[in-house]
């Protein structure tokens, strides 16, 4: 298993009306804890793409709301990967605030997808190589 933490303040223009972070900014979040995680492992997204010619398409992501997080409250971002991937990619993410409430969880399913020939491959060995000290 392999967790790793971020933090992010929210800031006043992600807020709505009630001064909560709007709901959909939450699956950016996610977003961030994702690369932050890859980036921990000595790897970039643009690296990926770029060098690797494999992108990560989002399949499927769950949002779970618990309690809202407020403009300023100091978010830590807990992006967990319970197992290896294969030919998808499956990130658990918590969000919480600045005194240790929960605030959501997520998960996000991605897979892999080599770009010259724009088809579903498996998880390049490149990034598995990388995360096999975790597992």
């Amino acid at each position: 298993m392999l967790k790793t933490e971020c933090f992010k303040r929210v800031r006043y223009a992600e807020t709505d009306k009630m001064g909560y972070l709007y709901y959909g900014h939450y699956a950016k979040l996610y977003e961030i804890g994702r690369s932050e995680m890859i980036r921990d492992l000595g790897i970039t997204y643009q690296h990926m793409e770029d060098e690797l010619q494999v992108m990560m398409p989002v399949l499927n992501l769950n949002c779970r709301y618990r309690m809202p997080a407020k403009y300023d409250d100091h978010l830590r971002i807990v992006t967990i990967l319970d197992e290896m991937p294969t030919k998808m990619i499956t990130f658990r993410h918590e969000i919480y605030n600045q005194n240790d409430e929960l605030l959501n969880k997520g998960e996000v399913k991605l897979f892999f997808i080599d770009m010259k020939t724009n088809k579903r491959v498996s998880a390049p060995s490149y990034l598995c190589d990388k995360l096999q000290k975790f597992f």
